[in-house]
């Protein structure tokens, strides 16, 4: 006798509320550029273009790897006194939501790097190579990239369950002292 074919079914563990931020940009910090120039970027050079433009967030500037939009509310820029900061709600159940998350929890992505148009630029002849520093600039993306031109810019890894293990820890460690001091 021949029986039906069974199916069992295990949903799959996929994390939520994953997000990956860091500073896009650096304030002051000097990066030189295809050997030719020194840039920095001023405070207040991405103010105008993160409140009215739909930046992208990109893996390795490839436009075709979008990881998230500010327009869908799952990027997030703002200027703060080190730069341009940016929190990115990262979709495991995507493949490049995950090659974003696996390569930053690993540590083989630790920069990134931003796409942009220049609006207002001041240049100086400093003796060495030229130093031109962006007052103001249209920000198209940011990327999340192996080696970035600004050394200082950083991306960390923090996930709901990050969020909830120091919870947990946090919870018994309370109920601990409370024990230990006759209350529980």
């Amino acid at each position: 006798m021949v029986s039906e074919l069974e199916i069992r079914t295990k949903p799959l563990d996929i994390p939520q509320g994953t997000t990956v931020s860091g500073h896009a940009a650096i304030f002051h910090s000097e990066a030189v550029i295809a050997g030719e120039f020194r840039e920095r970027i001023a405070p207040g050079a991405f103010s105008q273009s993160i409140k009215s433009q739909d930046v992208l967030a990109l893996l390795h500037h490839d436009s075709s790897r979008i990881l998230g939009r500010t327009s869908s509310g799952t990027l997030v820029l703002r200027e703060d006194a080190k730069g341009l900061f940016f929190s990115l709600d990262a979709d495991p159940t995507t493949p490049d939501g995950a090659t974003l998350l696996g390569l930053v929890g690993r540590g083989d992505i630790k920069g990134m790097s931003f796409g942009f148009r220049v609006l207002e630029e001041n240049w100086e002849d400093t003796g060495g190579l030229p130093l031109r520093t962006l007052k103001r600039i249209d920000l198209i993306e940011i990327s999340a990239v192996g080696t970035p031109a600004y050394d200082d810019t950083t991306i960390g890894l923090r996930s709901l369950a990050t969020y909830r293990a120091s919870a947990t820890r946090l919870r018994l460690k309370l109920a601990l002292e409370q024990k230990l001091r006759g209350i529980g």
